[in-house]
């Protein structure tokens, strides 16, 4: 009796795609029987050594109009099995309807309902003006960078002639489905502290932890600040905010040696509506005002602030949000307050929207019993399919001729 959209969610999340060693190969052959199924082209692009793109393709009546791109990552966060009610990889399916499972809501419904979208618009018969690409790409739980990063700078990516694309977003506890049009810009600093040596019985000065107790303090001083101005605003959403966390503290070799030198790891995620600059200047005042011997370095500096355009005089926008208003779907704007794929394809200048149609569900993605109920993930699927007509139906726009 289950749906057969339901069967195939429930056996894609049984692939383990789970990191470090993803299961790539598997997640491809099945999602490529799918595609082949669906009478839709296929490409696999090999980013690098075991890291493959899997391109799969709808064929508009112009091609020569800019396409829709619909992405969706197959890799997963690891998992702490003791703390799962059911195995993480079977996919159980509770009495209420909820499917558990790593991957439920990050992101392997938004794959499969694409791709039962497209199933059901086919089955109409219907076509549409715009090419309509899936990209299922590797390595984003990790950062990207052997997946969606190396891919937007291929030539087989630019011959997908992208005009619009959707990636991931999250669920939402409400009624209201949350739509996110940029995200923030993650930075990692590590910030080095060098200091004098000693015995551990006397009172050194000038040493590294003194010197990292002040960079820490500094650090964190501006964290309450914006855990502050979160909290007492209630307009502002994660998004809006700077988002500051100490992850990693080294140093040390014996209880009785004071080091001469000690680190500390911080990732930062700062809204596209702060000056990176002068946020960076920030970042070397405190470091330099807790004395010498004082350095910071970036393991991770995105500097790409470009978000997509949510104005009604937007032709992509205005498809997107009219879909929204005509099946009554309360959307609400917001700053993806983490890292995804999307930021990779703003950076080469097409607008990207994040949206996962998971409304009046928990937010579970990374956490213990993930989880996603069948019927919230139907209606997704049906959500999809009124969307792609419409962003595979925008008019040619001045570029295009």
């Amino acid at each position: 009796s289950e749906d057969p959209s339901v069967t195939l969610f429930r056996e894609y999340l049984k692939i383990d795609t789970v990191h470090p060693k993803p299961d790539y190969d598997a997640a491809v052959q099945f999602l490529e029987h799918i595609g082949t199924d669906l009478g839709l082209a296929c490409q696999k692009v090999e980013v690098c050594q075991g890291h493959v793109v899997l391109i799969l393709t709808w064929q508009g009546t112009n091609p020569r109009l800019r396409s829709i791109l619909l992405n969706s990552h197959t890799d997963v966060v690891p998992v702490f099995e003791e703390h799962w009610t059911y195995p993480p990889f079977e996919a159980v399916k509770d009495s209420q309807g909820n499917i558990y499972a790593r991957g439920a809501q990050d992101m392997k419904c938004v794959s499969i309902q694409y791709l039962e979208a497209i199933r059901r618009l086919k089955a109409e018969g219907k076509s549409f003006a715009r090419t309509i690409h899936l990209t299922f790409v590797p390595d984003e739980e990790v950062g990207g960078h052997k997946g969606m990063e190396m891919f937007v700078q291929r030539p087989e990516f630019r011959a997908l002639n992208v005009g619009f694309a959707l990636d991931e977003g999250l669920a939402s506890p409400s009624d209201t489905f949350s739509v996110f049009y940029g995200e923030k810009s993650p930075w990692w600093i590590k910030v080095k502290c060098v200091g004098s040596p000693g015995h551990g019985s006397r009172f050194i000065s000038n040493t590294a932890a003194e010197k990292m107790h002040k960079v820490i303090t500094s650090f964190l001083a501006f964290r309450e600040s914006e855990k502050q101005r979160l909290k007492s605003d209630s307009s502002l959403t994660l998004g809006d905010v700077t988002s500051l966390n100490m992850t990693m503290l080294e140093g040390g070799v014996s209880f009785n040696v004071v080091p001469s030198e000690m680190a500390a790891g911080f990732d930062i995620r700062i809204p596209p509506t702060v000056d990176l600059k002068a946020f960076e200047e920030q970042v070397a005042s405190w470091c330099q005002g807790a004395g010498d011997g004082v350095t910071y370095e970036f393991h991770q500096k995105c500097m790409d602030q470009h978000v997509t355009s949510t104005e009604e005089s937007d032709p992509w926008w205005k498809a997107f949000s009219g879909v929204c208003r005509d099946m009554k779907l309360q959307v609400k704007l917001e700053i993806f307050p983490a890292a995804t794929d999307s930021r990779y394809i703003r950076a080469v200048r097409h607008p990207a929207i994040g949206f996962s149609p998971m409304n009046r569900t928990p937010v579970l993605l990374h956490d213990h019993n993930e989880f996603l109920n069948e019927q919230v993930f139907l209606r997704g699927i049906d959500i999809y399919a009124h969307l792609l007509p419409a962003l595979a139906s925008v008019p040619p726009l001045p570029a295009e001729g």
